[in-house]
C-alpha cells in the first residue's frame, strides 16, 4: 500500500477516510489548518500530519509542494476540507471577505492540490483524486440554485474541474481516477448534531471510491457519486 494524502483529516469526513485507509495499511498524512487538533488526531490514527492554512494560496502550494519534495506523488488524494458560506450570504448580500474565504478554501485549494499532486500522479499514471463536493453544488435536481451563493458556486466550481480533469487525463485510461462525492448531510462539525447521517455514512463513497477496483473500459471516473451510485452534475 502506498501513500494516502487526506486534507481536512483532523475531524469529520477526512478523518473518517483517514481512519479507513489507515486500517486498509496505507502510509496516511493528513492536511488541516488546527496545528493541535491535527497532531491529536495524528497520535490517534498513528499518522504523518501538516499543518497548512488551505485559505492562504501561496501557504497552500508551498505545503503542497514540500509534500511532494518528502514523500512523492501519493496514490491516493482525498481532498476533504471545507467551509460553508454565512447563512445569509445570498449573491447580493455577500460581502467580498467572506465570497473570497469560501472560493478560497472551497475551490483555490482543490485546484492547488490538483495542480501540484495531482499532476505527479498523473505523470505516475497511478492515482485517485477524490473530492467531497456536495449536491447544493449541481446544476440539475431540487434545490440546486438560490443562498449561500458562495459555497454552491464554488461547489459548482469543484464539480466543474473533477469533470475536466477526468476529461484531460483520459478518463482512467492513463491510470488517473478523478471523482466527485456528495456526502449529504451529515454529523460533522458543519453538518451538526442532528443531521440525519452518521459521519460512516457520509464517508463510505468516498472509501468504497478509494477502493473499487477500476477497468476503464466499463467503469466510469470524473463523475459525481451518491451513495456508490452516479448523480447527474
Amino acid at each position: 500500500m502506498g501513500l494516502a494524502i487526506v486534507t481536512g483529516g483532523s475531524r469529520g469526513l477526512g478523518r473518517e477516510v483517514a481512519k479507513a485507509l489507515k486500517a486498509d495499511g496505507h502510509e496516511v498524512l493528513l492536511i488541516a489548518k488546527d496545528a493541535d487538533r491535527l497532531a491529536q488526531t495524528a497520535s490517534e490514527l498513528d499518522c504523518s500530519f501538516k499543518a497548512i492554512d488551505l485559505e492562504k494560496l501561496d501557504e497552500a502550494e508551498h505545503g503542497f509542494r514540500e509534500i511532494l519534495a518528502s514523500y512523492g506523488a501519493p496514490e491516493i488524494l482525498v481532498l476533504a476540507h471545507g467551509v460553508m458560506s454565512e447563512k445569509m450570504s445570498k449573491t447580493l448580500r455577500t460581502t467580498t471577505q467572506e465570497w473570497r474565504r469560501v472560493l478560497s478554501i472551497n475551490l483555490d485549494s482543490v485546484f492547488s492540490a490538483m495542480n501540484i499532486l495531482g499532476a505527479a500522479m498523473a505523470e505516475a499514471r497511478n492515482g485517485r483524486i477524490i473530492v467531497f463536493s456536495a449536491c447544493l453544488g449541481r446544476m440539475s435536481g431540487p434545490g440546486n440554485a438560490g443562498g449561500l451563493a458562495p459555497y454552491r458556486i464554488s461547489k459548482a466550481g469543484v464539480n466543474a474541474l473533477v469533470r475536466n480533469l477526468a476529461h484531460e487525463t483520459g478518463h482512467g485510461s492513463r491510470g488517473l481516477l478523478v471523482d466527485a462525492v456528495c456526502p449529504n448531510h451529515t454529523q460533522t462539525d458543519m453538518g451538526g448534531p442532528d443531521a440525519p447521517l452518521t459521519v460512516e455514512e457520509g464517508a463510505d463513497t468516498a472509501i468504497w471510491l478509494a477502493r473499487r477496483p477500476f477497468d476503464a473500459t466499463t467503469d466510469k471516473t470524473g463523475v459525481l457519486w451518491e451513495e456508490r451510485t452516479i448523480i447527474d452534475w
